[in-house]
């Protein structure tokens, strides 16, 4: 198999990248696997040297400055456009990593209308909903009368908001906004960013809850569709039954000493990271990820229990079992009280994120501008970040609750040749820019430590079953979508055989010390890397950047007859 990296900086320089690609788990362990060859192509930081702040010499001898591994206010998986968060040059195209053909369109905001600009007139006192600050209940008539852009109403989940004053703050711009005009917006929000609390952002437009069902968007169509819900529990034993699955079921039994939770699956592709943990307080809470469905364990237990607890995946038949040490040896009567969707299986999209606090253990910088954070989790969670998806960190700025995407990054990223001395179940790590001028960054980077940041449960569509039989792996990333990259290079170079490794990179503007490769993604370059191994290999393309880069490369891919199958674009 070969797998092909195709890289292109996002400025003039050459990217800090050499420690990255070294640090990768099998180039950290010297000769070749037997049965690898590696052959480096193009501009390799190994291959070159390097000075002692970490930057790449270019051939002609001459250090230029390192390009930033991140650009996380820009860049997907990074941090991206979003309701509540205007980034600089990276629309989001939906809230989660998925396949796209395309983008929607970044709208530039006028003077005076970004995010901190929209926070403060939050907090002016100023009417944004017209109505004094009464609360109504609103009826399906009432919310379609307001449908225009100098007076419109959105439902979200039940509660109506005039998104009037916000039209000129919203980054996706105004036509985005009317799509949902006058009644639901809930499933078009949640395509883009259900993530986003938009009861902080959208608390002063609150008008009040809806008395019935509203109408749904005029270009929505769903059958079956039920608002803000679970779909009811025979619509989703026949879709699990169409897609070969049967529904998930829970047990428990107990010793003088522990508790033992086990949940049946029926599915054969579970594993460590199918299952996500969380225990504070009294509630405990499991969700279980099946396909594009959670299946969701959510209990106040009976009794106290000690904060650490161990996850066991049976993967040949898709059993769990949790086991839970008791504080006290006392015997159980029931498990405990049932909380929020507690025995259910939900469509993930339905579920909301569900965020846990993670102490800040490190910060090493990597350039003068970007940063490694090492997030630990709590010791009554377990969660493993799978790869090719992201999560999102949530902080509190100036009394709104600012949500951004990031997409974690190898442990080995640590520094150069550098043994990861932490445990990597309990540990994150996140390669990010900060932005001087920023809203979310600068907050970040003034943590100390231990201080603590909100963590959400993983998104993303990106699955490790899409490498099997793969004879072809291209990577195309330019800027901050090397962040994706890093996961998915470690995994193949550590779990896929007789793996030929190469890597290109690719300058927009160099200087003229620089003799590689340049320009912009074009048919020329793509022509000269993306080469079948034979006529009719597997093959599968995965490409993150800008989103110019991101919907230019994917057209002119399908111009090539590359299959939408075969494409898959990290967008966040």
């Amino acid at each position: 198999m070969r797998t092909s990296l195709w890289f292109l900086p996002c400025r003039r320089s050459v990217l800090s990248f050499g420690s990255a690609l070294r640090g990768l788990n099998v180039l950290r362990h010297g000769a070749p696997h037997p049965g690898r060859p590696r052959k480096w192509v193009g501009g390799l930081a190994s291959a070159r040297p390097r000075s002692r702040s970490g930057r790449c010499y270019p051939r002609g001898g001459r250090a230029e400055r390192s390009c930033p591994a991140v650009d996380p206010e820009q860049g997907p998986g990074q941090g991206s456009r979003m309701l509540n968060v205007p980034s600089q040059s990276f629309p989001a195209p939906s809230s989660q990593q998925r396949v796209a053909s395309g983008g929607r369109s970044k709208v530039p905001l006028k003077q005076g209308r970004s995010l901190m600009d929209w926070i403060r007139l939050t907090k002016s006192g100023k009417d944004l909903t017209g109505l004094k600050g009464r609360l109504i209940e609103v009826t399906e008539e009432e919310l379609k009368k307001h449908n225009t852009k100098d007076d419109c109403w959105i439902c979200i989940r039940g509660f109506v908001y005039n998104v009037t004053p916000y039209m000129e703050y919203h980054p996706g711009g105004e036509d985005e906004l009317m799509r949902a005009a006058g009644s639901d917006g809930t499933d078009l929000f949640d395509q883009v960013h259900r993530w986003v609390n938009y009861e902080s952002m959208l608390k002063e437009c609150l008008v009040g809850r809806m008395a019935v069902k509203p109408a749904l968007p005029k270009d929505y169509h769903e059958e079956k569709k039920v608002l803000n819900g679970m779909l009811p529990k025979s619509q989703v034993a026949d879709t699990l039954a169409k897609e070969g699955c049967s529904s998930p079921s829970y047990d428990w039994f107990q010793t003088d000493s522990s508790v033992t939770i086990v949940i049946y699956t029926k599915q054969k592709d579970i594993n460590l990271d199918s299952v996500i943990v969380d225990h504070q307080d009294d509630s405990f809470r499991a969700e279980i990820l099946i396909k594009d469905y959670s299946y969701i364990i959510h209990v106040e237990l009976s009794h106290e229990i000690e904060e650490d607890f161990s996850v066991r995946v049976v993967e040949n038949v898709g059993k769990i079992e949790i086991v839970l040490k008791k504080k006290e040896n006392a015997s159980w009567k029931r498990l405990g009280h049932p909380l929020e969707n507690h025995n259910s299986l939900i469509p993930r999209k339905d579920t909301g994120l569900y965020y846990r606090k993670c102490r800040l253990i490190s910060k090493e910088g990597v350039t003068h501008d970007t940063k490694l954070f090492c997030l630990m989790l709590p010791p009554s969670t377990h969660l493993q970040v799978p790869v090719g998806q992201h999560v999102y960190l949530k902080l509190t700025i100036t009394g709104t609750e600012i949500v951004k995407p990031y997409t974690p990054v190898s442990d080995s990223l640590l520094s150069e040749f550098k043994e990861p001395v932490l445990l990597n179940n309990k540990y994150i790590y996140f390669l990010i820019k900060i932005y001087p001028a920023g809203l979310f960054t600068p907050e970040l980077d003034q943590l100390q430590i231990g201080d603590f940041v909100s963590v959400s449960n993983p998104e993303g569509s990106f699955k490790i079953s899409q490498f099997q039989e793969l004879e072809d792996l291209f990577l195309l990333a330019a800027g901050t979508g090397f962040t994706p990259m890093v996961k998915i290079l470690n995994y193949a170079l550590t779990n896929i055989p007789s793996l030929r490794f190469d890597v290109e990179f690719v300058l927009s503007a160099p200087t003229s010390e620089w003799n590689g490769k340049w320009g912009h993604i074009s048919p020329a370059l793509l022509s000269e890397f993306l080469k079948r191994s034979s006529d009719k290999s597997k093959v599968l393309i995965c490409i993150c950047g800008p989103t110019p880069f991101t919907e230019q490369g994917i057209r002119l891919l399908r111009d090539r007859n590359f299959s939408k199958e075969e494409i898959h674009s990290f967008t966040a």
